[in-house]
Formats: C-alpha cells, structure tokens, sequence
C-alpha cells in the first residue's frame, strides 16, 4: 500500500466535494461523512484503490463493500431490483439502508469489491456532503467506515485523522454525523432478508414490506464462514475447476495463476497463464485476483495450479480467499 501520504483535510463545501471527486477520479482515498459514520471512499470501478482501501484499513479479508451512489438510477446502473427491493428503496433512501441485489450485466463495480459474488451492495447516503461528492464525482464509490478494521467506527474527522493519517489522501469534514451506526443491511434475495441490523430499524423494513425479514442460514454464523455481504458470512465464490496452492510446477492441463517473476516448470504447455503481480506487488495482486480467477476458469482448464504469496500486508486476505477457493467440493 501507499504509506507516508500526507492526508489532506479540507472542510466541507464546493470546494471540498471538487477536490474529493479528482482524488476518487485519480485512484486516491477519500474520507467523508454519511448519516451513519465516515465512510472511507474509493472509486467502485478502480480494483487497485479498491485494494489500496482494504491496506490502509487494515482490513483482514475481502469483505464485500457497499457501493455509494447518488441516486436510484445510479442504483440501477449497477444492480438489478426486484418489486420488493424496489419499493425499499423507493421508502428509505437516502438513508441508512443497504440493499443487496443481483450484478446488472456489465455491473462496472469491481469483483474486488463485491468479493467475487454476482450481488452488489448499494446505499444511496441521506447526508448532503457524501450527496455533493457522489453528485460531483459520477460514478459510484465503495466506502466502509474511515478507520483501521477493528476500531471503534468513526463519527468525526478527527477519529478518521486519528487511524488513517499517512495512510488516506483526503478527509472531508462535515462535523459530527447523526445516526452513528451503520447502514441496515438487507439482502434482497427470494425473501429478503436482514443481514445486518443498523440505523434504520427491522420493524419499519417490515411495515413497508408487509411481511417478517428473513434470518440468515445457521451457516452463515460461523466466523470461519465467507461473507456474502458486509455484515453477513456465507458461502464464497469459487471456481468449478480445482485449484491447487503453493504449486512448484504445472501439470498437463492446468492453468496457473503466477505471482511474480519465477517461471514455474511446465508452463510452456499450461491451459492459459495469468500472474497477479510479474513484480510482486500485493496490492496490484489483490485487485486482480477474482477476474483472473474467473477468467482461468473459463477456459474450462483440468485444474488451477496457484504460485505461493508470501503472507504479509494484502497476502493474508489472498491467500485466505484461495485457501476457501481449494477447498474439496
């Protein structure tokens, strides 16, 4: 990751929602607020700031992130509502309400971002300074909360200053945020369902519904487990080839997935060749990880042979999400 930025806070205005807009547009990090904490943005389109965001957060695992947009046209650019979804959204947004829908085709969000799943997050925020940058911006930007993953989450810019500093290129104070906890998260599936409880209540979800959410499956509680959504764990992609770690060579058949600049015996007669990172760079591996993935299992190969990523900084989070990607099916 970028380390030793000098984070620039600018407070909230015209002026601050331009300069936000070029820095998302440009690859950097962006604090701001939304009704429910600072958020920490980052372009939904650009799988390298993606990946920059999870390094200075600190995040352990590429949990699916919410996509922030301006607007509910904005909305269906990305993802695809049902009745019940849409007359969620048509009640609560802007507001503190996520809502999970299946990937529209050509979904432009990146697969680091959405963990690899055919669903998206969305939130449309209430506060006028994440509207002014969103509006400024154009696109859609991914935003967990502003600080180092497992920290208290922030409600001010200067908690935002306190854990990401050096670390962020921007944060944009609006003062103090009102709700003070996350996004209510429902995933908008056959009955939807409530993924995770937060600033819009289950009682008012279920007025506008008509009917109970539902609960998430017993698996989905396991810690060991992979998250569908930020908030929920469940089940993860994975390729219908089988993939083989710390692979030392590649057998007739296989495709590899290559990690720096050693050249592995047997590549000349590999299925295809994808490397992560020729330079051995983590961020560049982790923003490309699920597409190259994908992409080697489409050419149907007899398996996935997978160089070693040393486990440091983003390496743990990859090699966490190819260990359940190897997992016996």
């Amino acid at each position: 990751m970028k380390t030793g930025l000098e984070t620039l806070i600018l407070p909230a205005g015209e002026a601050g929602a331009e300069a936000a807009a070029r820095t998302l547009a440009a690859g950097g990090l962006v604090a701001f607020p939304t009704e429910t904490v600072y958020g920490l943005g980052a372009d939904a389109a650009n799988a390298t700031a993606i990946a920059h965001l999870y390094a200075a957060k600190g995040r352990p695992a590429f949990n699916p992130l919410i996509a922030h947009v301006a607007d509910l046209k904005a909305a269906r650019r990305i993802g695809r509502f049902d009745a019940r979804a849409l007359k969620l959204a048509e009640a609560f947004w802007p507001g503190p309400l996520t809502l999970v829908v299946p990937k529209t085709d050509g979904c432009p969000v990146a697969d680091l971002a959405t963990a690899g799943l055919d669903t998206v997050a969305i939130r449309i925020p209430a506060h006028p300074v994440a509207q002014a940058i969103l509006r400024a911006f154009g696109g859609a930007v991914v935003a967990p909360s502003a600080n180092i993953s497992g920290h208290v989450s922030p409600t001010l810019a200067a908690h935002v200053a306190s854990d990401l500093s050096g670390r962020i290129d921007l944060i944009v104070d609006g003062g103090p945020v009102t709700v003070g906890v996350e996004s209510t998260i429902v995933g908008c599936f056959d009955a939807p369902m409530l993924l995770r409880p937060g600033g819009l209540s289950r009682e008012r979800i279920e007025a506008v519904l008509g009917a109970p959410l539902a609960r998430p499956p017993l698996q989905a509680e396991s810690d060991d487990s992979q998250p569908v959504a930020p908030g929920m764990l469940a089940s993860h992609y994975a390729p219908r080839a089988n993939v083989r770690l710390n692979a030392r060579e590649v057998t007739p058949g296989e495709a590899l997935l290559a990690f720096g600049s050693e050249r592995l015996p047997g590549v000349d007669a590999a299925a295809a060749v994808m490397n992560l990172s020729p330079t051995g760079d983590l961020d560049e591996a982790a923003a490309n990880l699920f597409g190259y993935l994908r992409s080697l299992d489409a050419k149907s190969p007899r398996g996935i042979a997978v160089m070693a990523i040393p486990e440091e900084g983003l390496g743990e989070a990859i090699n966490d999400r190819l260990r359940r990607a190897a997992v016996a099916r």
